[in-house]
């Protein structure tokens, strides 16, 4: 089976320190993604349909748009990381929430969403624009469809002479992604998957959290997605951990934006929703 055939290895690895980078990944991200279900047209009352859970997050924002007379429907590959998504839904005392393991590929789902969204999902996706195409048929007439990716191409904008760490990491970062078979510029394709999948053309967006404070959580989330990422980055030859010493390098990544007054750029997200004919 070509690459093309099938799903990327998801590049993060899945474990426990994973499951607490996807929570900060979210927080930092929040922003970004309560902007794009308010333009999405996401609102009270509505069902819908989040693929590809992980830890909850999304279905956590999206239970409180669709209110206590809606409900989501969370969907992961992975059964072990739902029971944290669940136990998290269960804490904020949310009853509108029901996660089920599978692929929203392959799983019999009603036809009856009022939206289907996800967030860094079909970046490892074989076929995106056949996923969406797939997942459309699951809404109703006038359904929204909502995906939220990453976009790798305009980091190599942010790398500057003042900024060797950086670089490094960002160089680091996108070939572990190309080598995991992952759509690196997912978020720019967004437009043709849509259109590709028969759906309307899409509004999109572009956003990228950036900071430079000192007590900037972005640092340490870096640190954490590389000690995600240093199992794949080994495997494939990238760099070693000896050489990302994931334990200094929040503080260095810090030291070097101080130095150089130049913020850090997180990933940039492409944001892309469109609705059915009614």
């Amino acid at each position: 089976m070509s690459n093309q055939n099938r799903d990327a290895e998801y590049t993060m690895g899945r474990t426990e320190e994973e499951t607490q980078r996807l929570i900060e990944q979210s927080q930092l991200y929040d922003d970004v993604t309560r902007r794009f279900f308010l333009r999405s047209g996401i609102a009270k009352g509505m069902k819908v349909l989040d693929v590809g859970s992980g830890a909850g997050d999304v279905a956590l924002t999206l239970a409180e748009f669709v209110g206590e007379e809606g409900n989501v429907v969370g969907v992961d590959l992975n059964p072990d990381i739902l029971k944290t998504a669940q136990a998290r839904a269960d804490a904020a005392g949310l009853s509108n929430i029901e996660f089920i393991a599978g692929d929203t590929r392959t799983l019999e789902l009603p036809n009856d969403f009022d939206a289907v969204v996800g967030r860094l999902v079909l970046m490892y996706m074989a076929d995106p624009a056949d996923a969406l195409k797939h997942l459309a048929t699951h809404l109703r007439p006038g359904g929204i469809v909502a995906f939220q990716e990453v976009d790798f191409t305009p980091y190599t904008a942010a790398t500057h002479p003042d900024t060797p760490l950086a670089n490094t990491l960002i160089d680091w970062g996108r070939t572990v992604f190309e080598r995991s078979g992952a759509h690196l510029e997912m978020g720019m394709d967004l437009y043709k998957a849509f259109v590709d999948a028969g759906l309307p053309e899409p509004t999109l967006h572009f956003e990228a959290p950036m900071g430079g404070p000192e007590n900037w959580a972005g640092f340490e989330y870096l640190a954490n997605s590389f000690q995600s990422l240093v199992p794949l980055m080994e495997a494939y030859g990238i760099a070693t951990a000896d050489e990302v010493d994931v334990d200094t390098l929040a503080e260095r990544i810090q030291a070097e934006v101080a130095a150089a007054k130049r913020p850090i750029m997180l990933p940039p997200h492409i944001t892309a929703h469109a609705s059915l004919a009614t």
